[in-house]
């Protein structure tokens, strides 16, 4: 039977990652860009196309004839991985801000706002923590008591614990006046006229 992992030393072998993917990477990135610039006209859709196959054959081919650790692929054979790593960072950022509010966040002068910079702060530790940038994989001494699973299970249960006791005890908010501004926004049907 064959495995996944099979198939993908498989494509591999054949050049998939090495070939085709930059290709395809670097052919839609430059006709995206010729078609969203229309240098040469607004019909010129075959123009880009060729123009797009052309650059991204002299992307390919010399890596294809005699690779270089420094051709256009291996660098981004190298880079890509750890361009994806932050955009996965930052997409886990985003969703723990998203549990806060969707609403606009003041850093640091609202519980929302420190609660983004505390999101912040834990994101970039796990990330750091499992490229090893702190010597071998492992926290510094001062915070190695978090290797421990049940520990980290113990703080996560007393942070919500905290978060629900704040939600749930908190005054709510009176509507706030409208300041001058506010009320010429609205005249002029902008979206704070719009948000009744």
């Amino acid at each position: 039977m064959v495995t996944f992992q099979e198939i993908i030393i498989y494509l591999q072998n054949i050049g998939v990652a090495d070939v085709l993917l930059p290709f395809i990477l670097i052919f839609t990135l430059v006709f995206a860009i010729l078609e969203k610039i229309k240098i040469l006209g607004e019909k010129s859709r075959r123009y880009n196309v060729v123009i797009a196959l052309v650059i991204g054959l002299i992307v390919v081919i010399p890596h294809v004839l005699s690779p270089s650790p420094n051709d256009v692929v291996n660098i981004m054979n190298r880079a890509f991985p750890n361009v994806s790593v932050f955009i996965i960072a930052i997409l886990a950022l985003f969703l723990l801000i998203g549990l806060w509010s969707s609403k606009a966040i003041k850093w640091g002068t609202t519980a929302r706002g420190w609660l983004t910079i505390v999101a912040f702060i834990v994101i970039l530790a796990i990330f750091t923590h499992a490229a090893g940038w702190w010597g071998g994989g492992y926290l510094p001494s001062w915070l190695y008591f978090l290797n421990d699973p049940s520990v980290i299970a113990l703080i996560v249960i007393i942070i919500v614990f905290i978060i629900i006791i704040a939600y749930i005890t908190g005054e709510e908010k009176k509507p706030e006046e409208k300041t001058g501004f506010s009320k010429f926004i609205e005249a002029l049907g902008g979206e704070e006229g719009k948000e009744k």
